[in-house]
């Protein structure tokens, strides 16, 4: 009996330890509201819609102490519509993030997946969609991918440790394809990115360079382009959703951005250029944003922001877009807030209509979209 006894606190007490050692976290983001838009495809819009200021996810998030400060850790992370209870991303059951890795507090970390690219990681949290302007601000089509449209499939990707504020990362995205030769092999639908930060104090820094390989082409046999049911690619067929049914050939953006706190105010830039190169030309795209956040009291934020886009398409010609974006987030909670956020698109050029993202097209040169909605976090 005593031995017995002996032998069940020794259990538990090996329990206790391996619970202290790792622990997984629910976390998540519910976010819907009512959107109003002035011109789509001719006619005005009332409609509902979810994500708005974050997509709407629920995620697992987990870390085991292997000792020596070293940890293995997982995220995977599942979006969905709130509308309607389907799965976003292209009906993935964890198409936000998926990766496991291993991580040291001085040697970095290493991840395997479907992740973020560099530009997400340091230069999209610094641009107005990605931080109160909803999706609909971010970037004409979201051309830099700066409001995150599309991940990055079977990468591995090495960030290194936190230096003072300082931090850089590199990713590899593979095709999961032999090389075939004649454009079909390793090389097509695969994708690399490089980026760094810095943070300290007020300011903050951040700059990113992504390059895709042919991440939608038609003969992708191997990737998940446009062809149905096949997976492998290392860009997923979220990817269509900006490149708007064009076979795009390769891609490049650059991006940098910054921010500066004083007191109650934060200014900040973003710059970004984008390289679409598609049956023998080429579309590029070059945005320029300001924008400026207050906090007018410690419940409610304002916020402002101007972003000019000039797109230089071979093909279709030159085309100017100017948009503005005034929105205000008010706080009820530590964990849920409720926001108002009008949008406004001006377009001069070549045979192209306003378009805010993610909105049905204008059939003029102006379009205008308020939402009022609300997001809590847990």
């Amino acid at each position: 009996m005593k031995k017995s006894l002996l032998a069940l606190a020794s259990l538990c007490a090996f329990a206790g330890v391996a619970h202290a050692q790792s622990n997984v976290t629910l976390y998540g983001i519910v976010d819907a509201g009512l959107t109003y838009v002035s011109n789509a495809g001719g006619s005005k819009n009332f409609k509902l819609g979810s994500g708005n200021l974050q997509g709407s996810r629920w995620g697992l998030r987990g870390a085991e102490d292997l000792g020596g400060g070293l940890k293995a850790i997982f995220v995977l992370e599942n979006g969905f519509s709130l509308n309607n209870g389907t799965l976003g991303q292209g009906g993935r059951m964890f198409g936000r993030q998926a990766y496991i890795g291993l991580s040291s507090a001085t040697a970095g970390t290493v991840t395997i997946g479907r992740q973020y690219d560099s530009v997400v990681d340091f230069v999209g949290p610094l641009a107005s969609g990605s931080q109160w302007a909803t999706f609909s601000g971010a970037h004409v089509l979201d051309n830099d991918n700066l409001n995150n449209s599309f991940r990055i499939n079977n990468s591995i990707k090495y960030t290194t440790a936190n230096y003072n504020g300082f931090s850089a990362s590199a990713l590899y995205g593979f095709s999961n394809q032999a090389n075939t030769g004649g454009g079909t092999g390793f090389a097509n639908n695969r994708a690399w990115s490089v980026g760094a930060g810095y943070s300290n104090g007020p300011l903050t820094l951040g700059a990113g360079y992504l390059y895709l390989g042919a991440p939608n082409a038609l003969n992708n046999s191997g990737g998940n382009g446009t062809v149905p049911g096949i997976g492998g690619g290392a860009v997923s067929g979220d990817f269509n959703s900006v490149a708007g049914g064009v076979n795009i050939d390769r891609v490049q953006i650059y991006a940098l951005g910054g921010s500066y706190a004083i007191g109650p105010a934060t200014l900040g830039a973003v710059y970004s250029h984008s390289k679409y190169d598609y049956d023998g030309a080429s579309a590029k795209f070059d945005n320029i944003e300001l924008n400026g956040k207050y906090m007018l009291t410690p419940a409610m934020q304002l916020g402002a922001a101007y972003t000019y886009t000039r797109l230089n398409d071979e093909q279709d010609g030159k085309v100017s877009y100017h948009q503005i974006a005034l929105g205000a987030n008010y706080w009820l909670s530590k964990r849920t807030d409720a926001y108002l956020v009008g949008l406004w698109q001006h377009v001069s050029g070549d045979t192209f209509a306003a378009s805010l993202n993610g909105q049905t097209p204008s059939l003029t040169g102006n379009q205008l979209a308020v939402t009022a909605g609300i997001r809590h976090k847990f």
